[in-house]
C-alpha cells in the first residue's frame, strides 16, 4: 500500500505533517484593533475604581465594614435565630446559595444574585427594586420568607449584643428599654401583631428604631463593598494578548475556550447583555426565560422599577446621604413601556460555573440548558424576548461554555473577611 504523506502550504512554504503539528501548537488567533478593544473592555484590568456610594455616609469606613462582616453572618438577626445574610451569600458558594430559590425562614420566589462586584450596580435584585447595597440589605430582613424579623427586634438584639461597638461608630443607640415604648416584636411587616404594635408607636420612636436599622444596611453595605471577583484565566489572557505574548495567551486559554470567546463577542451576541470587567450591562432584558413550575408569572422589571421608585430606603429618602443631584439613575430611570416586562438584570458571568442553577427562579440547572436556551429562544412567557435564533452547533455551544469556565477566579477581598469572625 502507498504511503500518504500530509502536506500544506502556508505562506507558499511546503510543510510535512510533522511540521504542521507544531505550528498548530504554536500559532495564536489573531484579533483584529476593533475586537482588541472588545476584549480590553472585558479584561478585570479595565475596571474602573470603585465609585463612590453618596448615599451611604458609612460606605469606605473600614470600622464600618468590620462591623458589618459580624452582621452578615449574626443569625440571631431574624425570626428564628438560624438565618443570617450568609445562609443565602455563602462565601464558598460564591457568595450565593447554590439552591433554585432562596431559602430563609421560607421559601422566596427568586434565585440569590451573588453579592460579589454589586457595589458597580446601580441596581440591586434581579428586578432592580433596591438601587443601593445598603437598601438591598435591608429587604431581606423584614422579608416573612427570609429572614423574618422586624425593626424593634433587631433594635433589642443591637442593645444587648452590639450596643458599644454601635455607639463607637454611630454615636449613643438609644435606650429601647422600655418594652410599652420598643415593643419586642413591631415593624411596617405583614404580620398583623407586629404592624399594630409599630402603628402604636410615636412616629419619633419608630424613627429612632428605623435609624438603626438603617444604620445596620450601611455596615453590610460597607462589608460587601470589599468582596470583588479576583483574575481568572481569561484576564491572563487579555493581559498576555495586550503584551502581545503568545506563549502565556496559549497558557492561559485552550483553542476551545479561545474559539468560544470568538462567539462570545461575536456570532452568539453575548456582549449585548455581558459586557465590561464585570460581564453584565446591569440593565434590564427579556431573554423569554420560562416561568419557574408553580410560580405567578413574574413581570420582572416593570413592577421592580415602581417599588424602587416608592422605596423607603432609596437614594432620594430621608434615610439616604445624598443629595438629590446624586441621585440621577433614579431620577431618570425609565418607568414605562412593554420593554420593563418580563426583563431581568443580566448577573455577572465571572465565576458563572460555579453559581448553578441559572435564571432568576433557577428555572436551567445547567449552562448546557442555557445555551440551549439561547440558541432556540422560545416566546417570551411575558413581553417580548429579545432574543434572535443563533444557529450555533452543539460543537460551538460546547465551546462558549468552555469559555465561560475559563471566568472562574474566585473573589478577590482580604481572607479575613470571607468568614464568619
Amino acid at each position: 500500500m502507498k504511503r500518504t504523506t500530509l502536506t500544506l502550504f502556508i505562506g507558499g512554504i511546503l510543510l510535512t505533517a510533522a511540521a504542521i503539528a507544531i505550528w498548530s501548537a504554536t500559532r495564536s488567533p489573531s484579533w483584529n484593533e476593533a475586537e482588541i478593544g472588545i476584549l480590553r473592555g472585558l479584561w478585570i484590568g479595565s475596571l474602573p475604581a470603585l465609585p463612590p456610594d453618596p448615599s451611604n455616609a458609612y460606605a469606605d469606613n473600614p470600622q464600618a465594614a468590620e462591623f458589618g462582616q459580624k452582621l452578615f453572618f449574626d443569625t440571631r438577626f431574624s425570626s428564628n435565630g438560624e438565618v443570617a445574610c450568609a445562609t443565602c451569600h455563602q462565601p464558598e458558594l460564591m457568595f450565593t446559595d447554590g439552591l433554585p430559590l432562596a431559602q430563609g425562614v421560607g421559601t422566596t420566589t427568586r434565585k440569590t444574585m451573588t453579592i460579589v462586584g454589586t457595589a458597580y450596580s446601580p441596581w440591586m435584585f434581579w428586578d432592580g427594586r433596591k438601587d443601593s447595597q445598603w437598601a438591598q440589605a435591608l429587604g431581606p430582613m423584614e422579608s416573612p420568607v427570609e429572614h423574618g424579623g422586624t425593626r424593634t427586634q433587631y433594635a433589642h438584639l443591637m442593645d444587648e449584643f452590639y450596643r458599644d461597638e454601635y455607639a463607637s461608630l454611630f454615636g449613643p443607640l438609644p435606650d429601647f428599654s422600655d418594652f410599652e415604648r420598643f415593643p419586642a416584636s413591631a415593624g411596617p411587616v405583614d404580620a398583623p401583631a407586629a404592624r399594630a404594635a409599630w402603628e402604636a408607636m410615636t412616629q419619633a420612636d419608630r424613627d429612632a428604631v428605623t435609624q438603626v436599622y438603617v444604620d445596620m444596611g450601611k455596615a453590610i453595605a460597607a462589608y460587601e463593598r470589599l468582596i470583588m471577583p479576583a483574575p481568572s484565566r481569561f484576564d491572563q489572557y487579555v493581559e498576555a494578548l495586550l503584551n502581545n505574548d503568545k506563549k502565556a495567551m496559549k497558557a492561559a486559554l485552550t483553542d476551545d475556550e479561545v474559539a468560544g470567546l470568538r462567539l462570545f463577542v461575536g456570532r452568539a451576541q453575548c456582549i449585548g447583555c455581558h459586557n465590561g470587567p464585570l460581564f453584565t450591562n446591569n440593565e434590564f432584558h427579556n431573554t423569554g426565560v420560562p416561568s419557574a413550575q408553580g410560580l405567578e408569572l413574574d413581570d420582572g422589571r416593570a413592577s421592580g422599577v415602581i417599588k424602587v421608585l416608592n422605596d423607603e430606603f432609596n437614594c432620594l429618602s430621608q434615610w439616604s446621604d445624598a443629595g438629590e443631584n446624586d441621585c440621577a439613575d433614579l431620577r431618570f430611570a425609565t418607568t414605562t413601556g412593554k420593554q420593563l416586562e418580563g426583563a431581568f438584570k443580566p448577573p455577572s458571568l465571572r465565576n458563572v460555573a460555579e453559581t448553578a442553577p441559572y435564571m432568576h427562579a433557577g428555572q436551567f440547572a445547567t449552562l448546557e440548558d442555557v445555551l440551549a436556551h439561547y440558541n432556540h429562544p422560545p416566546v417570551s412567557p411575558v413581553g417580548h424576548n429579545e432574543l434572535e435564533p443563533l444557529g450555533l452547533t452543539q460543537s460551538e455551544m460546547a465551546q462558549i461554555i468552555a469559555f465561560l469556565r475559563s471566568l472562574s477566579g474566585g473573589v478577590n477581598a482580604p481572607t479575613e473577611l470571607l468568614q464568619a469572625p
